[in-house]
């Protein structure tokens, strides 16, 4: 879940970038890139990727 977000936010900073849309400090491409890559660094570290079913064992 959470790759599919930081795709997201990186196809939003390249459109930012490759527009050159001007917007303010908070959405500059650079930052939306480093939530990407939050956002991704977080998915490989194994939280968001799903919910862990256990089972009871007898």
């Amino acid at each position: 879940m959470l790759a599919i977000v930081s795709a997201i936010l990186f196809f939003i900073a390249f459109l930012i970038n490759a527009a050159d849309i001007s917007t303010n400090a908070t959405f500059s491409s650079t930052n939306v890139m480093l939530l990407g890559l939050t956002a991704l660094a977080l998915h490989l570290a194994g939280i968001g990727s799903g919910w862990n079913v256990r089972g009871r064992r007898r």
